[in-house]
């Protein structure tokens, strides 16, 4: 087992960063990553600690890891051991960011605490309570294209893809696009709905322990991953509320599947509309229900009931 800490890491890809640890195939690595704003919100923070949030510190990484025989046309095999959480985690709409930006103009900040073994739901406002199932948000490879890329948006070779069955048991195979692989991985959740739609879920450092193996000439397009179970139970055992957006546009059908559902939460609950977006964010699927019947398609966002029965 090799262990990289948070101060190993970089905050862009790029070829050219050097590795900060080289490993075999079939090696273990426990890595220590900082949450997504990079340490500059904790436990303790207020919506003024939200309001300086300097971007250029966000969505660090810990690594590169270079795995030895790894080259271009090979996928690098990350099997995700383990997760452990630290109890606190936080969840920000954050202006300019999100799908409704547009409407939810001012910031916004909570701050969860919750049970280490993350085992007992995160309690949310009057009477809200969030299953949690830690995972990584980014996870990747560093791209062949030179230079230094951001982080924050996802590509073929994985990042910032936000995915939440990348947990416990999971595994994920990259494509590799440079010699040695160049592995990183980072913005560390401890719950978050499909689609993320305010732009953050429970936000939450962690620490995690991933194997590495290579699968040579494996030539994946994109990513893909296999999963060893169900990815919802957690969820539904008391079913769902659906709100549903029908459209010639995906984009504005997904917009106004959440709007419904942020309405109904508010009136139902009694909870500022901001609140019931970054509930949606964390613990509601966005989905893509219809996508042949042209020219309108249907978007729909499940909320799982169990949060507040």
């Amino acid at each position: 087992m090799h262990t990289l800490h948070e101060h190993q890491g970089h905050l862009g890809w790029n070829r050219a960063t050097p590795p900060a640890l080289s490993i075999a195939p079939g090696d273990r690595v426990e890595f220590h990553p900082l949450d997504a704003s990079g340490g500059q919100i904790t436990a303790r923070s207020t919506l003024a600690d939200l309001a300086r949030l300097d971007f250029a510190k966000v969505n660090p990484v810990v690594g590169p890891v270079f795995i030895d025989g790894a080259e271009p046309g090979d996928a690098v095999k990350a099997t995700l051991l383990s997760f452990a959480p630290s109890g606190w985690g936080w969840t920000a709409n954050i202006p300019g960011f999100g799908l409704l930006a547009d409407q939810f103009r001012e910031p916004a900040l909570h701050v969860w605490s919750y049970a280490a073994d993350a085992r007992t739901p995160a309690m949310f406002g009057p009477g809200g309570r969030v299953p949690l199932k830690p995972f990584c948000g980014t996870i990747g490879l560093a791209p062949a294209a030179p230079g230094s890329h951001s982080i924050v948006p996802p590509r073929r070779v994985g990042g910032n893809m936000d995915i939440r069955d990348l947990c416990a048991g999971t595994e994920l195979y990259l494509p590799v696009e440079v010699g040695g692989a160049l592995f990183s991985v980072g913005d560390t959740h401890a719950a978050q709905g499909d689609g993320e739609v305010c732009g953050t879920a429970i936000e939450s450092p962690m620490s995690l322990s991933i194997r590495f193996e290579i699968v040579k000439d494996a030539k994946l397009a994109f990513p893909r991953f296999v999963t060893t179970g169900p990815v919802s139970r957690h969820l539904d055992e008391r079913g769902y509320d659906v709100t549903i957006g029908i459209g010639p546009d995906l984009m504005q059908c997904a917009r106004d599947a959440v709007s419904g559902m942020i309405d109904l939460i508010a009136a139902r609950h009694h909870m500022n509309p901001v609140d019931a977006y970054m509930l949606c964010s964390v613990c509601a699927d966005l989905r893509i229900s219809e996508i042949v019947d042209q020219p309108n398609w249907v978007a729909s966002l499940y909320f799982p009931r169990i949060v507040f029965d």
